[in-house]
């Protein structure tokens, strides 16, 4: 028998949906991915990943949950008013790859399109291990903006 406060712990550390995954849990872990990115929440989004994950985004190389947290304060303190939308694009027993597109301007009120893809490889307790990122930026004006919604709390 498991002690009851081993169980707390692992329920604690967990991230459902959990691989293998399913076209149905796979598109849910997507959606969980773009609700929560959509908080602009490091300390809420950072506990998806695992203490030891690693990143690429673009060209910057990111080792571990601390290290992610401080990029996406960083990120959405140069990405004003972000907006992002992620698609389930593939998936496998434990993968997932995603496309998405997000919009956001910077301090000088200058609008960008983003657009691109991410794999990601998770631990069998959901957190995400591994997320690789190759992302674009194209300017544009602010009446060509797609996202619009409030933002999320």
């Amino acid at each position: 028998m498991i002690p009851a406060g081993h169980l707390l712990q692992t329920n604690l550390t967990m991230r459902p949906p959990l691989p293998p995954f399913t076209a149905e849990t796979a598109a849910a872990k997507v959606q969980a991915a773009e609700d929560a990115w959509n908080t602009h929440d490091p300390d809420k989004v950072a506990l998806a990943y695992t203490e030891d994950s690693r990143w690429r985004n673009r060209s910057e190389f990111l080792n571990g949950r601390d290290e992610v947290r401080e990029f996406l304060r960083r990120k959405w303190d140069r990405e004003l008013n972000y907006r992002l939308r992620k698609t389930l694009w593939a998936f496998t027993d434990n993968r997932i790859a995603v496309k998405f597109e997000y919009e956001y301007h910077d301090t000088d009120g200058q609008w960008y399109r983003a657009h691109g893809n991410e794999m990601w490889e998770f631990a069998p307790d959901g957190l995400m291990q591994v997320r690789e990122a190759s992302i674009n930026d194209v300017p544009i004006e602010e009446s060509e903006r797609h996202f619009r919604w409030e933002r999320q709390a």
